[in-house]
């Protein structure tokens, strides 16, 4: 195994994300990706379906460096509305674990006054590592 997640003894356990992980291989960043399509453009204002979008995008930049969502140590969620992400909760875990399967790496979730995309509503920056 490439990597180990961490769980500080005496911790409850979280919920869709881990406390740490630790790995080793081949580093992998992903940039900033936003719920758009290949051709730059957005297919949809709903948070959920950018959310969806989003995660695909970064799955995309993962397959294209020989990476797989497994190989995810840490996510970093920036979005513009808090209160869409937190009542779409449901909806969202369930758009994570279609794209990315049921791998809870590391997470932080920023609420930001906007993205350089107008129309975007979520962006994710992730880093992976692959064993080598």
């Amino acid at each position: 195994m490439s990597h180990e997640i961490i769980q500080p003894e005496g911790w409850a356990k979280p919920i869709g994300y881990s406390n740490g992980i630790s790995a080793r291989g081949r580093i992998v960043q992903v940039g900033g990706q936003v719920g758009w399509d290949e051709n730059c453009e957005f297919q949809s204002d709903d948070f959920v379906d950018q959310v969806r979008q989003t995660l695909a995008n970064v799955v995309t930049v993962l397959t294209a460096a020989d990476a797989k969502p497994e190989h995810i140590i840490q996510m970093t969620w920036y979005f513009t509305d808090r209160h869409a992400y937190k009542s779409r909760l449901k909806d969202i875990g369930a758009a994570y674990r279609e794209t990315i399967g049921r791998h809870f790496p590391p997470m932080a979730a920023v609420q930001v006054v906007a993205l350089m995309e107008d129309r975007a509503k979520i962006e994710i920056q992730v880093l992976a590592v692959v064993p080598e």
